[in-house]
């Protein structure tokens, strides 16, 4: 009682009110910011995971696709959001992690983020049109070798995963390609059905309809181990290409600033969302893993994915502005 008495009664006021207010959170409509266009992994496991957590919370959970510049777009406009829980950001690989390295400037930097958890991991997949006259990676390479015209790849972005992960393929074949980046996975798609360039290496999950359908031919998935969804498909290391192992992964994030007690809440929601028998089995079907770890868990995920993508950059010799 002295300790209260000692607060000046505006102050105590204040931090009775943010009690209040935290704990009655949420009250309205919460917004996941997507930093890509809809159709990719990105945009899907955002709105499979929002709309479970949006029964737990008691509250609607909406998706705003925010797409562009690698993911920058939607990052800054989440570094921008008011700290109070009703704005978050379905952070990546890329503008999470690749990008302070690769660009020389930027509108956000990691601690404009608060690390909720991880949504979903998963290896990245080799894919070229069906049509395309190769059917593994050692073909691939001959086919790039002798058609100087068809040396080109596609991505969801620059500094994306799958962008990175072109290049470090590149490099371990000791070959050149121009790179036609897309404003997400969903485009990328549509431009490989499209043949508009040979090949690319996707998120597995925006990938696996037009595998399962036909329309794509997977060379190669990027994991330590084969894909359960396509037993069939080499890792990367059985097809020839070693030390290339790359896995995307997508969580939650809040705006710094956002109270522990509401980020509390959201992982918990989340984590609910994500061990459910309709989450899990979707998951496993387009070859993905769920997360669920701690805020922490996930902060140190993070900087640990920081360090490894600035070691790639560095290598590939990439520099963007």
């Amino acid at each position: 009682m002295k300790f209260l008495q000692s607060i000046p009664c505006g102050v105590l006021a204040t931090v009775l009110l943010a009690g209040t207010a935290n704990a009655a959170w949420p009250e309205k409509t919460i917004t996941i910011i997507v930093p890509a266009a809809p159709g990719g992994t990105t945009d899907m496991s955002a709105r499979l995971v929002g709309d479970k957590m949006s029964k737990t919370l008691g509250q609607t959970v909406v998706v705003e696709n925010k797409a562009g510049a690698a993911g920058i777009i939607g990052s800054q406009a989440l570094a921008r959001s008011k700290p109070d829980g009703y704005t978050l950001g379905m952070g990546n690989v890329g503008p999470n992690a690749i990008n302070y390295s690769l660009y020389k400037t930027l509108p956000y930097k990691k601690e404009d983020f608060k690390p909720i958890t991880l949504v979903i991991s998963v290896p990245n997949v080799l894919v070229v049109n069906s049509e395309t006259p190769v059917k593994s990676v050692s073909e691939l390479v001959d086919y790039l070798a002798a058609n100087e015209e068809r040396r080109t790849f596609g991505s969801s972005g620059k500094g994306q995963s799958p962008h990175l992960s072109a290049e470090m393929f590149l490099q371990r074949i000791k070959q050149t390609a121009q790179h036609i980046p897309y404003k997400g996975a969903g485009p990328a798609v549509s431009g490989l059905l499209g043949k508009q360039y040979t090949f690319m290496i996707d998120n597995l999950p925006s990938s696996m309809p037009s595998i399962k359908s036909g329309k794509f031919r997977a060379l190669a998935v990027t994991g330590d181990k084969r894909s359960e969804q396509l037993p069939d498909v080499p890792t990367m290391k059985e097809a020839g290409i070693d030390n290339m192992v790359v896995n995307a992964w997508f969580g939650l994030m809040a705006p710094a600033g956002t109270p522990d007690d509401i980020v509390s809440k959201i992982q918990q929601a989340a984590k609910e969302a994500l061990g459910s028998e309709e989450i899990v089995s979707r998951f496993k079907s387009l070859g993905g893993t769920p997360g669920g770890n701690t805020p922490a868990e996930f902060g140190t995920f993070i900087n640990e994915q920081q360090a490894l993508w600035a070691d790639t950059v560095r290598a590939a010799n990439l520099q963007m502005q």
